[in-house]
């Protein structure tokens, strides 16, 4: 921390501030269950640190320089953390499980600028992750305005080839899909009720005076079905990313599943190139509800590190506070690692449960780690007298 701190010149040499307790106050400040304040922050600090700052001298070092500190911060820790797997041994085909999503921050209106929301009068951040399935932790995090698209922060490529990539409907782009299979990748996502993939072949055979479904638009024949699973080929048609200034058209065959809800009377639609040798119908929908596990860490994310609370018209504090909590994520995907080492082999750790229990000892790491860094904070009365008392003596 105090090397790359220096490398990018963050704080002065002759700097009282201590860098390891001024990331660990952002970090554990988060999930000591206080209310997310630049004044808790500076208390959590000051009962780290050797010596402590007055509320100006800690707003001050906020700055954007700090806040690109802690994304390096983070994106460093992304390729160290990694918790071992937990997905089902049906899984292990692949290099890994991936879960693409974005969620919407809500940000003070006199930061429209920096982060254009939705309508204009507001303003709005978003939040993108590649959530690892199988390594329970975070692949890549990028954030943008409110207003550009989910899909915009994904890119297709080698790092693909290997993994399965569970996709929602903002990532339903049949050209995207086409370049995951051509990188090595297998994807599952749910198929977009405007679409009119057409059916070439059927994947399973049945018996009897069954409906005939080749040369058939996936939509148009489920009314007339009743059987509990279609699995078929289709072939859709897209446009080619563009290519000496021109795109030209290009077909490709995928899998469409179709698994029946008995309470609506329809179908759940999905699309992907896992072979049916790999996984039947009732497999890929069990896989789909795997995107559950990015839902939960968002809730994670913004109840319990109070994400979605920003109270400042700083862009700066902003990025600070989003990337803290981000770390503060990562620190507790390593410590349930060894909480895990710890335990009796069959103890099963609910990622919820296990946020709250991090978040109801954090002030006790604090404390573990200002002693375990030979840190000597001022004695706890001329702490408390410090934050207690008026700060303008003349108002």
């Amino acid at each position: 921390m105090e090397d790359h701190a220096e490398a990018i010149d963050v704080v002065e040499r002759d700097s009282k501030i201590q860098i390891p307790a001024l990331v660990w106050a952002f970090v554990f400040g988060f999930a000591a269950g206080e209310s997310r304040t630049l004044a808790a922050f500076r208390r959590a600090y000051n009962a780290t640190a050797d010596e402590t700052l007055s509320p100006g001298g800690f707003y001050q070092r906020l700055t954007p320089l700090f806040a690109t500190y802690l994304r390096d911060l983070v994106e460093f820790a992304l390729d160290e953390v990694a918790v071992p797997h937990t997905v089902s041994d049906e899984f292990d085909r692949f290099r890994d499980v991936l879960i693409a999503d974005a969620t919407v921050l809500r940000l003070h209106r006199f930061l429209r600028e920096e982060y254009q929301g939705l309508r204009e009068e507001q303003a709005g951040a978003k939040l993108h992750l590649l959530h690892n399935v199988t390594d329970r932790t975070i692949e890549k995090i990028s954030i943008t305005g409110e207003r550009p698209h989910d899909s915009t922060e994904f890119s297709t490529g080698s790092w693909l080839h290997g993994r399965l990539l569970i996709l929602d409907l903002a990532y339903f782009k049949y050209r995207r899909f086409a370049r995951i299979d051509e990188n090595g990748g297998y994807f599952v996502s749910r198929l977009k009720t405007n679409t009119k993939p057409e059916i070439v072949a059927e994947l399973r055979e049945w018996r009897g005076r069954a409906i005939p479904l080749e040369g058939e638009q996936v939509f148009e024949i489920a009314e007339d079905l009743q059987r509990k699973y279609i699995d078929v080929e289709v072939e859709v048609e897209f446009r080619r990313g563009p290519y000496a200034g021109t795109r030209s058209w290009d077909t490709k065959r995928f899998r469409v599943v179709g698994v029946r809800n008995e309470d609506a009377d329809d179908y759940h639609f999905y699309i992907t190139n896992l072979p049916r040798e790999w996984f039947l119908p009732r497999d890929i929908a069990t896989t789909y509800r795997c995107r559950w596990a990015v839902e939960l860490l968002f809730r994670e994310l913004k109840t319990l590190y109070e994400l979605d609370e920003f109270n400042t018209s700083n862009p700066a504090v902003v990025e600070i506070l989003l990337y803290a909590a981000i770390l503060t994520l990562v620190v507790s995907r390593e410590l349930l690692d060894l909480v895990v080492e710890y335990a009796d082999d069959d103890a099963v750790f609910p990622p919820e449960r296990w946020a709250a229990t991090f978040g109801s000892h954090a002030q006790v790491i604090l404390k573990r780690l200002s002693n375990y860094l030979d840190y000597s904070p001022p004695p706890l009365l001329e702490r408390m007298a410090a934050d207690a008392q008026k700060i303008h003596q003349e108002r």
